[in-house]
């Protein structure tokens, strides 16, 4: 009886394999695993974005205050940077004292208008007067820009205290008055000699160490008076950080691709 054949299409397990097979087999599988010899980068590493024109940065940059910056932007950047001047100065002092008097007038009108002494007040005060020497100066700080700034915010919280001080006396002194009896005669007072009158600037110079202690001698009492002079230390740190100087960290050229700055 004649043996049947195999299929022409079905591979007998104990043939070798054929030589097209292993390389079928060969292919299929390193196209799958991972190559290690090869190293594979991103072109993202490249795409460096500018922090200021936000433009993709081709070849060497800069990094300003941290911060990937294009060559060009760099440059421009370093132009615009105000310079300190005798003249900055002075037109960011100008500016200050201007703040100084308006902060005071804001102050003054508030506590009268309300009849409240409110400490919050100082904060305003202090945020006007570093904006303003900021503004006049045109971006300059530094630190005379900062002393000037809490001189002026504490001379004009602590001289407000004068003008309130003397409204409230007037007042007190009007309401005497209405209270007496006007029908009784007021007894003649006993001859005193006469006393020397002090000079108009002897007055002010009173009023204006009163106003300048001011702040402290509200410590009598001392739970208004230690939160009063703790607002104002924060309006007085307002100022001082408004007026700081702002400087530029340059650092580069530098050629190497840089991540991409985070968005």
């Amino acid at each position: 009886m004649p043996k049947a054949s195999a299929p022409d299409n079905v591979i007998d397990s104990n043939d070798p394999p054929s030589r097209a097979t292993v390389a079928t087999m060969t292919d299929n599988t390193s196209s799958r695993a991972p190559q290690f010899a090869t190293a594979e980068y991103s072109d993202r590493s490249s795409e460096t974005t500018c922090k200021s024109c936000s433009q993709r940065i081709s070849g060497a940059f800069y990094r300003v205050n941290g911060a990937p910056t294009c060559a060009d932007c760099t440059r421009r950047l370093q132009q615009d940077t105000p310079q300190d001047s005798h003249r900055a100065f002075v037109r960011g002092i100008l500016f200050g004292v201007g703040a100084a008097v308006v902060g005071f007038g804001i102050y003054v009108a508030f506590a009268l208008t309300t009849g409240l002494m409110v400490g919050y007040v100082s904060l305003a005060v202090g945020y006007l007067v570093g904006k303003a020497i900021a503004l006049g100066s045109r971006g300059v700080g530094g630190r005379r820009y900062q002393i000037a700034a809490v001189l002026l915010t504490y001379i004009a919280v602590s001289l407000a205290a004068v003008p309130i001080a003397i409204s409230v006396h007037t007042q007190k002194a009007e309401q005497h008055t209405q209270v007496s009896d006007p029908a009784a005669k007021p007894a003649a007072p006993p001859a005193s000699p006469p006393t020397q009158r002090m000079s108009f600037a002897r007055v002010v110079g009173m009023l204006t160490l009163f106003g300048l202690a001011s702040p402290f001698l509200e410590l009598a009492d001392p739970m208004h008076g230690i939160i009063g002079l703790i607002i104002l230390l924060v309006g007085i740190r307002i100022a001082w950080q408004l007026t700081a100087a702002k400087p530029l960290d340059i650092s580069g050229p530098i050629d190497t691709p840089a991540p991409a700055a985070p968005g």
